[in-house]
């Protein structure tokens, strides 16, 4: 029954997670800045990384459904970290998902009960659980000129 139900909640989970991982990311309104509204940069840094094995993707978000920028970013060989950074970016309420990809196919993978077999993590780093967090969890507010944030990938055994 537990099987089924977290099949069934990361399922659901999945066409999400997808639409923010998407690297070809239409920029939204939130993003772009005007004249007067300030910028600056958010750095991303990914921890925990259990291999050099394919790629980390890492989509910058304004909530549940809306990614502002998307970008793959390298493994470094030698600290198993990743870094992604966004420069020109207004102040606000943002949400980072990041997964890694280890086999490159531009999604994160489950098996046959839907536990994950690829690392994921967001910002806020929310406790691992069955399903996602909510975006209220991963939430945080960037100020400028610069924010950094760290994230901690989660791996189901």
């Amino acid at each position: 029954m537990i099987g089924k139900l977290q099949k069934t909640f990361w399922m659901a989970f999945l066409p999400v997670l997808t639409l923010v991982l998407i690297f070809s990311a239409q920029r939204s309104n939130a993003q772009s800045s005007t004249p007067s509204q300030k910028t600056g940069k958010l750095t991303v840094k990914i921890t925990g990384i259990r291999n050099t094995d394919g790629n980390v993707r890492v989509a910058l978000r304004t909530d549940e459904n809306t990614v502002v920028d998307a970008r793959v970013v390298a493994i470094d060989p030698k600290t198993l970290t990743a870094e992604a950074v966004f420069d020109n970016l207004a102040e606000g309420n943002y949400g980072v998902a990041v997964i890694h990809d280890e086999n490159k196919n531009e999604k994160l993978d489950f098996n046959e009960v839907g536990i994950p077999l690829e690392g994921y993590g967001h910002s806020n780093n929310p406790a691992k659980r069955p399903g996602p967090p909510d975006f209220n969890e991963t939430k945080f507010m960037f100020a400028v000129p610069s924010t950094t944030i760290t994230i901690n990938l989660v791996y189901w055994p």
